[in-house]
C-alpha cells in the first residue's frame, strides 16, 4: 500500500515483504527523499498485497523499464530548468556557477547511474529469480528446462549483473556527492542495496543447486581480468556465499560441488593478498570452502563399501584432526593453506587445484604467478600423489617452456615436473617419451628434471626400460592400446628413450641404479639397434641413438675399455648393417667376456631368466641366443650345466629358424663330450623333432648335428634309440630339396652300418625304408642316386642278399636292380610285398617324372611276385591306380603303365576262379617260389652277355629248368592230399 511517501507490502501468504518487494521497499525509501517522483508510478506494482506476483514478473519488467525511462527525462529536465537563466547570474560569479553546474552535472549522472545500475540488477534479479521457481515456464514454453541450458543463461545474467554492479565508484566517491548527511546516508544505501541485490541472486542459484558455485568461480577470473573492479566487495560477496553454502550443506544428501578445487586456488592466492581486508575475506571464504569440501567427503565416505586392507584398518579418508582449520590460520601462510587444501580436496577437485595454479604461473603479473609457483610446490611436495592429470600437467608445462624457452617460472616448472616424478614416474615419463624425435632442449631440461633426484631414479630407468620393449615404427593398435595417447601414429617411443639415456644415465646419482640395471639396459639397447637398423633412423652426426646409449652405458660402468676395444674392431659399424647386426652381438659379448667384466654373474642370471620367460618376438630370441652361447663359452667348459643345456634343447625347435640353427651348432660343438651331459636321449629327440621344421637350412643343420653326435654316442644309448632315429630318416628319403634327400639316405645307411651288431632290431626299419631307397636311384641328382646305391649296398648285405654288385656302376641297371631286390624278397621277406606295394602307390602321384615311372615298374615285379597274396578289394584299387597313369602325359609312363596294367589283369583274373584252385595256387606258390626274368627292358643295356647279370641268370636258368617237372610232380600230389583232406573235413 501506498501512504504519502511510505510504501507498505504484504506477501500474498506470509503477510511479510518477500526478497523482491523488500529490496524495492528499501529502494524506494531512498528514491523519494531525493526528489524521484516519477518512481511514484512503481507503486502501483504492489497495490493489493500480492498483485506484484499476479501480474507476471514478464510485465512487470516492462513497466520498470518504462519508468525508469520517465525518471531518467525527469531529471534531465530539472537539471536543464536549472541552469538555462544565465541573465540572472552576475559576471563575478561565472566561475562559481560553472563550478556549480559541473558538479550538479556529475550527481545527477551519478544518480542516474545508481538509478539504471539498481534497475538492471532488479531486472537481472528477477530474471534469475523467475528460471530458477516456478515461473520459469514464462521464458520456456516446455515443461522440461535443460539445466545446462538454464545455467548457462543465468550464467550470462550474472556477468552482465557483475561488469554493471562492480564498475560503480567506490562507497566515499559515491558519499561525497550528497549535498547532506541526509543525502550521503541515502546514497549510501541506494549503493548498498545494488550490492545486495547482487548478492541475494548468488544465494538464490546456490540454494537451489550447490552447482552453481562454479559461479563465484567465473566472479574471480573476471574479478582479475580488470584491477578496477571493486576486489574487496567481490570478495566479501563470494565469502558470504561460500558461508550460506556450508551452512546449507549439512542438510543435503548429496554434495555436487566440482569447482571447488579452482575456487579453493582463486581464493588461496587471496589468502596472500596485500591488501589484510581482501586477505581476511578470502582467509575465511577458503575455510567455507573446506567446509563444504569436508561434507562431500563425508558423504562420499558413507557411500563407499567397507573395505579392509591387509592390516584389517579400514580404508577412511583423513580424519577430521588431520583437516582443522581456521580462517586465522589460513591467512598470509602458504604452507597451512595447502596442507589444508592438499589434506581436504578430493583427488580430482586437488587436481583441479593444481592445474589452476599452474595456469597461474603464466600470467603477466609477476607477483600473482610467483605466489602460484610457491603454492604449487608446497602442495606437489606433500600431495602430489593425489593428483590424477599427470601426462596433461606435463605436456602442458612442454607446451608453455616450447613457446617461452626464458619463462619467467622456467624453474618453477621444472620443479613441478621433478615432484610429480616423486609419486608417479611412469605417468610422468611415458608422457616425456611420447615427443617427436630428435627431442629438443626444452624435453632434455624436462628430463633432467625428471631425473634429478635419486630416489627416483630406479623407477625412471624401469618405466624406461619397459618402452624399450616396444618396436620403433610399430603401428599402434587404436582397439588394443586405449590406455593412453601417443602424439605419432606410430611407436617412436623407445627412440626417444634411447636418446633420453644419453642424457639421465651420465647424472651422478645414477651411478649405483646404472649398476643395479646394468643387464636389463644392456640387452633392450642391443634389441633397439636391431630394431634401428632396419628403420636407418639416424641422428646428424650418422649415429643411432641406440648407439650412443649403448657406448654411454659402457662408460658409465666402468668398461670404457670394452668401448676403445669394440671401436678398434669396427664393431660400431657393423651395427649400421642389417646383415652384419648378429656379428656385431657376437663382437660385444666377446669383448665383454674377455676383459672379464665384473657384471657377469648378473648379466648371466638376467640372460637366464629371459631365456626361460620367453622373448616378446621371435626375432628378439637370436640376440638372447648369440649373447648367452658366448659367454657360457668364455666362462663354462662343455658340456654346458644341465640349467642352460635345457635352454639349448628348446631352442632347437623355435621359430625363429636362426634360433634353431644357432642352438643346434652349439650342441654338434659338445659331440665330444656327449656322453658327460645328462637327458641325452632327450637332447636327441629335439634333434629329431627339428626334422619336421618347415625351413629346409634347419633341418640340413639337425641331420649334421645328429650324426655328429651318433659318431660319439655310446653304443648303449644309440642302440636304445637307433629305430626311433632310423625310421625319423625315412620321411626325409622324399623331401623336395636335394641335399636333405642325400643326408637322409646316407645317414640311414651310416646307421645301419653302426648298428650292424643289432641288425635283428632293424630289418623291419630296413625292409621299410627299401622302396624310396629303390625308387630315388632313378633321382636326377647324382648326389642321391650315390647315396642309394651306399646305403642299399649296406641293407642287402645286412639282409645276406647278393646284390651288392649291381650297385656298381659299371654292371649298374635300375630295372635289373629292381628285379634282383624282387627275387630276393621273395625267397626270405614274402610277407613284406603287401606293405611294399602299397608304398610304392604313393609315387605313382608324384610330380617328379622319373618317381612315376620308377614306381610303375617296382609295382609291377613286386605284383608278379605277390599277386597270390593279394585280396580282390586291393586288386581293384591297384587297378584303379594303374589306370589313371595310363593317361600319363609322359609316352614312356604310359607304356610302362601298359605292361603293369596287364600283371594286375591277370591276377585278377586268376581270382575269379573257384576258391579251391585259388587256394591250391596260393599253397603252390608259398611252397614254390619261381624267380622272375626282366618284363619291362626299361634301359635295357645292349650288350647283356657278358656281364655277371646275364652269367648268373643263364646258370640260373638252366638249374631251374632241370629240376621243374620233379619239383611240379611233387608239389602236386602234396596239394592233392591237403584239399582232399578239406573236402572231407567239410562233409
Amino acid at each position: 500500500m501506498v501512504h504519502g511517501n511510505q510504501i507498505s507490502v504484504t506477501g500474498p501468504e506470509s503477510g511479510e515483504a518477500g526478497p523482491p518487494e523488500r529490496a524495492l521497499v528499501e529502494t524506494w525509501q531512498v528514491l523519494v527523499p531525493l526528489g524521484y517522483t516519477h518512481w511514484n508510478g512503481i507503486a502501483g506494482l504492489f497495490k493489493g498485497g500480492g498483485h506484484f506476483r499476479d501480474r507476471g514478473y514478464k510485465s512487470c519488467f516492462q513497466e520498470l523499464a518504462k519508468e525508469k525511462e520517465l525518471c531518467k527525462h525527469s531529471r534531465i529536465e530539472q537539471i536543464e530548468q536549472y541552469t538555462t537563466d544565465e541573465s540572472q547570474i552576475y559576471p563575478c560569479q561565472e566561475k562559481r556557477r560553472r563550478e556549480n553546474k559541473e558538479r550538479s552535472q556529475a550527481k545527477e549522472a551519478c544518480g542516474i547511474e545508481l538509478e539504471s545500475k539498481w534497475a538492471g540488477g532488479f531486472q537481472n534479479y528477477l530474471s534469475v529469480l523467475a528460471m530458477n521457481g516456478p515461473e520459469a515456464s514464462l521464458f520456456n514454453s516446455d515443461s522440461f528446462v535443460d539445466p545446462l541450458l538454464q545455467f548457462e543463461t543465468q550464467l550470462k545474467i550474472i556477468e552482465s549483473s557483475f561488469k554493471m554492479v562492480f564498475a560503480l565508484p567506490s562507497l566515499e566517491k559515491v558519499r561525497d556527492m550528497g549535498n547532506s548527511d541526509n543525502e550521503k546516508e541515502d546514497l549510501e544505501n541506494l549503493y548498498q542495496n545494488i550490492l545486495n541485490i547482487f548478492e541475494d541472486t548468488l544465494l538464490i542459484l546456490v540454494s537451489k543447486d550447490l552447482y552453481k558455485l562454479q559461479i563465484l568461480k567465473d566472479m574471480a577470473v573476471w574479478m582479475n581480468e580488470d584491477s578496477s573492479y571493486l576486489q574487496e566487495r567481490i570478495v566479501v560477496i563470494i565469502s558470504r556465499v561460500l558461508n550460506f553454502a556450508s551452512r546449507r550443506v549439512k542438510g543435503y544428501g548429496s554434495v555436487d560441488a566440482p569447482c571447488l578445487g579452482v575456487l579453493a586456488a582463486e581464493l588461496s592466492l587471496l589468502c596472500c593478498h596485500n591488501d589484510p581486508l581482501i586477505t581476511q575475506q578470502a582467509s575465511s571464504g577458503l575455510y567455507h570452502l573446506l567446509c563444504i569440501a569436508k561434507c562431500q567427503n563425508e558423504d562420499i565416505e558413507k557411500n563407499r563399501p567397507k573395505t579392509n586392507d591387509k592390516s584389517g584398518n579400514q580404508c577412511l579418508l583423513p580424519t577430521p584432526s588431520d583437516t582443522e582449520f581456521q580462517p586465522k590460520v589460513l591467512q598470509q601462510d602458504k604452507t597451512k593453506i595447502t596442507q589444508s587444501v592438499g589434506h581436504t580436496l578430493l583427488p580430482s577437485l586437488l587436481t583441479d587445484f593444481v592445474w589452476s595454479l599452474l595456469m597461474k604461473l603464466s600470467s603477466p603479473n609477476y607477483i600473482t604467478a610467483f605466489k602460484a609457483s610457491t603454492m604449487l610446490k608446497l602442495t606437489l611436495e606433500y600431495h602430489a600423489h593425489k593428483v590424477t592429470m599427470v601426462s596433461k600437467i606435463v605436456d602442458a608445462i612442454y607446451k608453455q617452456l616450447c613457446e617461452d624457452s626464458s619463462h619467467i617460472m622456467k624453474h618453477a616448472m621444472l620443479r613441478v615436473i621433478t615432484l610429480l616424478t616423486r609419486t608417479s614416474p611412469k605417468k610422468v615419463i611415458f608422457q616425456l617419451m611420447d615427443y617427436p624425435v630428435p627431442a629438443d632442449n626444452t624435453l632434455i631440461l624436462m628430463w633432467h628434471a625428471a631425473g634429478s633426484e635419486s630416489s627416483v631414479a630406479p623407477h625412471v630407468l624401469k618405466t624406461i626400460l619397459l618402452i624399450l620393449k616396444g618396436k620403433p615404427g610399430e603401428i599402434q593398435d587404436s582397439f588394443m592400446e586405449r590406455r593412453r595417447f601417443s602424439l605419432d601414429p606410430t611407436n617412436m617411443m623407445p627412440v626417444v628413450a634411447s636418446q633420453a639415456l644419453c642424457t639421465l644415465l651420465p647424472i651422478c646419482s645414477y651411478k649405483k641404479v646404472v649398476a643395479q640395471f646394468f643387464p636389463q639396459l644392456l640387452m633392450a639397447l642391443l634389441l633397439q639397434l636391431f630394431y634401428s637398423s632396419d628403420l636407418r633412423l639416424m641422428t646428424e652426426n650418422k649415429m643411432f641413438y641406440a648407439q650412443d646409449a649403448l657406448r654411454v652405458l659402457l662408460n658409465c660402468s666402468g668398461l670404457q675399455q670394452v668401448d676403445i676395444a669394440l671401436k678398434k674392431k669396427n664393431c660400431w659399424n657393423q651395427f649400421n648393417q642389417t646383415q652384419f647386426y648378429h656379428h656385431g652381438v657376437y663382437l660385444v659379448a666377446k669383448t665383454l667376456s674377455d676383459y672379464n667384466f665384473p657384471q657377469f654373474p648378473e648379466t648371466l642370471h638376467y640372460l637366464y631368466k629371459l631365456s626361460v620367460e620367453g622373448p616378446r618376438r621371435s626375432e628378439d630370441s637370436i640376440i638372447t641366443v648369440i649373447f648367452l652361447t658366448e659367454l657360457l663359452n668364455n666362462f663354462f667348459k662343455d658340456p654346458f650345466p644341465e640349467e642352460f643345456l635345457v635352454l639349448f634343447r628348446n631352442w632347437v625347435n623355435d621359430s625363429n629358424p636362426a634360433v634353431s640353427k644357432l642352438s643346434l651348432q652349439k650342441i654338434a660343438s659338445m659331440a665330444p663330450v656327449i656322453n658327460e651331459a645328462q637327458n641325452v636321449c632327450s637332447l636327441l629327440i629335439s634333434i629329431l623333432d627339428a626334422f619336421l621344421s618347415k625351413d629346409k637350412t634347419v633341418i640340413i643343420r639337425a641331420l649334421i648335428t645328429l650324426r655328429r653326435l651318433l659318431v660319439k654316442l655310446d653304443k648303449v644309448t644309440y642302440s636304445s634309440l637307433c629305430i626311433r632315429i632310423a625310421s625319423s630318416y625315412c620321411p626325409l628319403m622324399d623331401h623336395s630339396n636335394g641335399g636333405i634327400r642325400s643326408m637322409a639316405i646316407q645317414h640311414f645307411g651310416e646307421l645301419l652300418r653302426d648298428m650292424s651288431q643289432y641288425t635283428w632290431m632293424l630289418n623291419d626299419v630296413v625292409l621299410g625304408g627299401l622302396v624310396p631307397l629303390i625308387l630315388f636311384l632313378e633321382d636326377t641328382e647324382i648326389r642321391v642316386v650315390q647315396a642309394c646305391k651306399y646305403t642299399l649296398a649296406i641293407c642287402v648285405s645286412e639282409l645276406n642278399w647278393p646284390t651288392s654288385y649291381l650297385l656298381k656302376d659299371e654292371f649298374y641297371n635300375f630295372e635289373v636292380v629292381v628285379l634282383n631286390i624282387c627275387n630276393n624278397l621273395l625267397t626270405s621277406h614274402e610277407s613284406y610285398i603287401t606293405d611294399l606295394i602299397s608304398h610304392t602307390l604313393g609315387f605313382l602321384r608324384s610330380s617328379r617324372v622319373y618317381l612315376r615311372r620308377a614306381s610303375v615298374i617296382l609295382i609291377g615285379y613286386l605284383a608278379k611276385l605277390g599277386g597270390h597274396l593279394l585280396l580282390r578289394d586291393e586288386i581293384t584299387v591297384m587297378l584303379e591306380a594303374i589306370d589313371r597313369v595310363l593317361r600319363d602325359e609322359d609316352p614312356v609312363i604310359r607304356e610302362l603303365a601298359e605292361i603293369t596294367y596287364k600283371i594286375f589283369q591277370e591276377i585278377a583274373h586268376r581270382l575269379t576262379s573257384s576258391n579251391l584252385k585259388q587256394i591250391f595256387r596260393r599253397v603252390f606258390n608259398s611252397i614254390y617260389a619261381k624267380k622272375l626274368k626282366p618284363l619291362y627292358k626299361y634301359n635295357w643295356p645292349n650288350n647283356l652277355a657278358g656281364s655277371p647279370m646275364r652269367i648268373k641268370e643263364t646258370k640260373n636258368d638252366t638249374e631251374v629248368h632241370a629240376d621243374e617237372n620233379y619239383e611240379y610232380n611233387l608239389v602236386k600230389n602234396e596239394l592233392l592230399v591237403c584239399c582232399s583232406d578239406h573236402i572231407s573235413e567239410e562233409k
